[in-house]
């Protein structure tokens, strides 16, 4: 009997220890708003733009700045470090840290509600489609029908795949940007408040009115 316990004790530790080195590393986010407080996942499948945003976050780079582009059932943007101490009125979202990340692209990343992605300068002046250094959006987007989706497919020739579709047509997004700029995470918590910052009012140029600003964001230890 003693043996068969050892035994079985070994076993166990055996079987805790494939499957600790089996789980995956998630890396979550918590970001503090004036508006409200959103949990995002960084995805392990864009590590580039994943080490990137954990690096400036725990730099607190992001403390302070303001969401300061806001376009509704589209998507709100952040991450300019000019727009710390901007004054009301200031056209932003030319500021970064002075680099760039090279474009990451996965095909089962898409741009579905909630999905944090990297922008970025224009095809004509940047045609490897790499990412601005701290500059992000995440998507509000909208729901759509098999006929639009069919639409898209047409003018861009892409096709979107079962899985994606179901996510268009039911949870909403941006289903045009795919391919185009990099997804490297989600919002898992507090999509009402991502919907919150999507309905505020804003100037010429999509900076809302009033000022919303990313309090802190921290790395989930």
């Amino acid at each position: 009997m003693l043996i068969l316990s050892i035994l079985l004790l070994m076993s166990m530790h055996s079987t805790a220890q494939r499957s600790k080195k089996n789980a995956k590393n998630i890396t979550m986010i918590e970001m503090q708003t004036t508006a409200g407080r959103m949990v995002l996942q960084l995805y392990d499948e864009t590590p580039l733009h994943r080490d990137n945003f954990i690096k400036l976050a725990e730099e607190g780079y992001y403390d302070s700045l303001l969401f300061h582009r806001v376009i509704r059932e589209f998507m709100v943007q952040g991450g300019d470090p000019d727009s710390r101490t901007a004054p009301k009125g200031k056209q932003l979202g030319q500021g970064g840290p002075g680099y760039t990340v090279p474009a990451e692209f996965v095909d089962s990343l898409v741009h579905r509600k909630g999905a944090l992605a990297a922008a970025r300068t224009g095809d004509m002046v940047n045609p490897e489609k790499a990412s601005s250094g701290s500059q992000f959006y995440i998507v509000q987007g909208r729901t759509f029908s098999d006929a639009e989706l069919n639409s898209l497919e047409m003018r861009s020739g892409k096709k979107y795949s079962d899985e994606s579709r179901e996510i268009y047509k039911t949870i909403g997004g941006t289903p045009h940007l795919d391919g185009a700029y990099t997804i490297y995470g989600r919002v898992v918590e507090g999509l009402d408040v991502l919907d919150a910052i999507g309905k505020v009012a804003t100037v010429p140029g999509d900076r809302p009115l009033e000022d919303v600003r990313i309090v802190t964001v921290k790395v989930l230890k």
